[in-house]
């Protein structure tokens, strides 16, 4: 992976330090890192040396990159990805800015990494609690398909940032708290609302009845979800059991929590069981949110389009896109 050109924007984040380390243990070896202004000049560590922190310009990403990372706000990613992507970089943006747009694929690679492919120059990643929603509800769909879902997550600070975690940092003296932070469009969250919608996108499946509620509890990494599905063929828990341990990235244990998710790159799925007060079944799915939940997934999306036929060319590796 030496010759591909990787950029990382937003590299001094939470997300971004994630990223970075997944790409060295990886062995991408030509990086380019940026942040904000007041970060430019910063030296961070990658693998056993460091990289400088350039400015992230629309000048200083619309050329000499064959894929780049972004881990930014929506309008900075709004912003600086259109820049990229015209100058020939494959864009995975973490971002909520594309994920709904049409013509942008949104991708988990375990559940439609084939949509990858049909890229423009941008490909999105979803939502964190999307991720390993979608890694569970996708192998149980091909196996009984969807009837409707009901899902409540229990969302780590991380999942707002390095700043948040600042702040449970400095709050963990004091009682914790349960809060639902996200705005608020008449009853549901922007949170519950987008977690339906890049669901249904991610699934191909438009019209599926999706139900959230969705909190952020005082716990600095790893997002928890407790799900009920319902599915059109009569689904036994020991047929989803068997379903799910067959699943890619997905691992069934007995009782898991979001600290045996730390670290980790699998979604952890347990307490499978009958839904008592309906015809479905019930799981309780835990992940490590700044991994697999954001920057192992964009990492693996690139991965899937570097592996193509069409990656490489006589002067160097080129992403198979059509350009902006």
């Amino acid at each position: 992976m030496s010759d591909v050109r990787i950029g990382v924007v937003g590299a001094t984040g939470a997300v971004g330090e994630i990223t970075l380390a997944l790409l060295a243990e990886r062995g991408f070896k030509n990086v380019r890192v940026f942040a904000s202004e007041r970060s430019a000049g910063r030296r961070l560590t990658y693998g056993s040396g460091e990289l400088a922190v350039e400015e992230a310009t629309p000048e200083a990403l619309g050329d000499g990159l064959d894929v780049c990372f972004f881990s930014v706000g929506t309008s900075a990613s709004r912003a600086l990805v259109p820049s990229a992507a015209r100058g020939g970089a494959v864009c995975v943006d973490k971002s909520s800015a594309y994920r709904l747009t049409d013509g942008v694929p949104l991708v988990v690679p375990e559940a439609n990494g084939e949509r990858a492919l049909d890229h423009e120059g941008i490909v999105a990643n979803p939502n964190c609690s999307t991720i390993q929603l979608v890694c569970l509800l996708k192998p149980l769909h091909e196996a009984a398909v969807l009837k409707n879902v009901r899902v409540s997550t229990y969302q780590s600070a991380s999942g707002a940032g390095r700043a948040s975690m600042e702040r449970l940092r400095a709050q963990q003296s004091e009682d914790g708290n349960v809060v639902m932070e996200w705005d608020f469009e008449g009853d549901e969250s922007e949170e519950e609302s987008k977690l339906r919608a890049e669901t249904r996108k991610i699934l191909e499946l438009p019209d599926l009845p999706l139900s959230a509620t969705c909190a952020r509890v005082p716990v600095l990494v790893g997002h928890s979800q407790a799900i009920w599905v319902e599915t059109e063929r009569p689904f036994e828990a020991d047929e989803a059991r068997e379903v799910l341990s067959a699943a890619p990235s997905v691992r069934v244990v007995d009782r898991p929590t979001a600290g045996d998710a730390l670290g980790g790159d699998e979604v952890l799925v347990g307490r499978i069981r009958r839904d008592t007060a309906g015809e479905g079944i019930v799981l309780w799915g835990v992940c490590d949110n700044l991994r697999k939940g954001a920057a192992l997934n964009a990492i693996q999306i690139a991965e899937l389009l570097l592996a193509q036929p069409k990656v490489r060319a006589a002067q160097g590796p080129v992403l198979a896109r059509t350009p902006l």
